[in-house]
């Protein structure tokens, strides 16, 4: 049963960090693209951060130089390490795994199959 959990989500204030896990289980998360997406009430639900299975990252522009995703394939965990956290970034963020080993220019969610149930981020 392929399946992803996030956790280490909660509230903090502005210019504080935050670690996300998401550990994968039914197959191995290095073969696939990996990402972070994040979605806040009323806005769409974006990548905001993603891994190949060659360990090319790549940042949605708000995000660059504050955030780090990173994968430990021991582990089949993906991580999501926040610095600087801004008031907007506060949204749930999903884990979700890629159909394919590379993750594209601009990922969409449509080429994302299993996805966690989402952690919090509240930035005050």
């Amino acid at each position: 049963h392929v399946q992803l959990v996030e956790s280490g989500g909660g509230s903090v204030q502005a210019g504080g960090s935050l670690r996300l896990s998401c550990v994968a289980s039914g197959y191995t998360s290095s073969d696939y693209c990996m990402a972070w997406f994040r979605q806040a009430p009323g806005k769409e639900r974006e990548a905001a951060a993603t891994i190949s299975s060659l360990g090319l990252t790549r940042y949605t522009d708000s995000v660059k130089g504050r955030f780090t995703i990173s994968r430990d394939n021991a582990k089949n965990t993906l991580y999501l390490q926040m610095h600087s956290l801004k008031p907007d970034d506060s949204a749930m963020y999903y884990c979700a795994r890629g159909l394919y080993s590379s993750c594209g220019a601009t990922p969409s969610i449509s080429i994302f199959d299993v996805w966690g149930p989402g952690t919090q981020v509240t930035v005050s």
